[in-house]
């Protein structure tokens, strides 16, 4: 009698908030689910703050445009920093507009979510804990904390629940999660601080010291989306970028090539097949067996760089497959979970019920 009851309080409760929401929050980009609407925010994780009078000025695309082009007193900054929460008032404020953007009055009776929220594995207690404060102060109601590797394997319809090895790569900007997934639990992981991100600044270093030009974060990143290749194929790829010139402090224009870029960043991407044969080496045979036969996963935008999935095949010996839309796996993942938190609910990291309004 008394747990039925409690199942009539948990409805009841759920009731009393509204919809839930599935938020990928990314070091590069946050992204929104919707439950019953799908994905309805995809933008930069970024925030311009007024350092005269201390109030937030743009969020999301309008202040990634402001990245290297604001005046001494605004500054753009990114709240989270290896995909963990750096400055956690200004991620407070991100949090509340992407809330406040998706969730409508007359979405339950007080309006406060149910919130799933993707971090990077192997991230502390102390970690979770501020990721779940922020989210609570944004307006959250019951915050439930899932990593992102599970979350991605979820996305793309793993079955992580069965007692099979599945793997999957969630190459994000911050990080990269490389984990091995069986009977609901992650078996063996390791999460890198190389991804996205790093492979720009090294494309800036590259410039740097090969052409003295320095280049722009944005322009590095245009270069690797446009050129960025690790595997030589057919015809090269160039393309003309400007910035400044080091000896003489002035804008100058140099063609960059494929070539470029893979010499580039050729020893990150090397780190990162390290890193996944260090993983396997940690994985039970069986589990082994089974990933040879299924082959591995990639996710996350950096599963887009031509060639990265070809690569990790001939070194691993192991088939690679990118997954449908990487970009939204780890948010589609969040989205599956709020709809089948009955069946979901075991491979969440964490789950602070919401307390019930007195």
């Amino acid at each position: 009698m008394k747990f039925k009851n409690f199942k009539i309080f948990g409805k009841f409760k759920r009731m009393l908030l509204s919809g839930g929401i599935g938020i990928d929050l990314g070091t590069a980009n946050t992204l929104v689910y919707v439950e019953g609407e799908g994905i309805v925010i995809n933008e930069p994780s970024v925030v311009a703050i007024n350092e005269k009078t201390g109030q937030v000025v743009a969020i999301g695309n309008e202040a990634k445009r402001m990245l290297g082009r604001t005046p001494a007193h605004i500054k753009a900054i990114r709240p989270l920093v290896d995909g963990v929460v750096s400055d956690y008032e200004v991620t407070q404020e991100m949090l509340a507009y992407f809330i406040k953007k998706v969730t409508k009055s007359s979405r339950g009776i007080f309006a406060r979510p149910r919130v799933v929220i993707g971090v990077p594995s192997g991230i502390t207690n102390v970690e979770v804990r501020a990721v779940r404060d922020a989210a609570k102060s944004a307006g959250a109601g019951e915050v439930m904390i899932v990593e992102e590797p599970m979350a991605a394997a979820v996305g793309v319809r793993l079955p992580v629940h069965e007692p099979v090895g599945n793997m999957i790569i969630d190459i994000g900007g911050g990080t990269t999660d490389i984990a091995v997934i069986s009977l609901s639990g992650i078996v063996s992981s390791k999460n890198m601080r190389v991804a996205g991100d790093k492979l720009n600044q090294d494309i800036i270093q590259y410039v740097r010291d090969e052409f003295k030009i320095l280049l722009g974060e944005k322009t590095a990143e245009d270069l690797k989306i446009a050129v960025g290749s690790v595997i030589k194929k057919g015809e090269g790829l160039e393309a003309a970028v400007r910035g400044r010139d080091l000896i003489t402090g002035l804008p100058r224009e140099v063609v960059i090539t494929d070539s470029d870029v893979r010499e580039a960043i050729i020893k990150s991407i090397e780190s990162l097949v390290d890193a996944t044969k260090e993983v396997l080496e940690e994985t039970p045979p069986e589990l082994v067996s089974d990933i040879m036969h299924r082959g591995i996963i990639m996710a996350g935008g950096g599963a887009f760089l031509r060639g990265l999935s070809k690569m990790f095949e001939s070194e691993l010996g192991i088939p690679v497959y990118v997954a449908e839309d990487p970009l939204t796996a780890v948010v589609r993942g969040t989205g599956i979970i709020l709809e089948e938190i009955e069946n979901l609910g075991d491979i969440l990291l964490d789950h602070e019920e919401a307390i019930p309004p007195k």
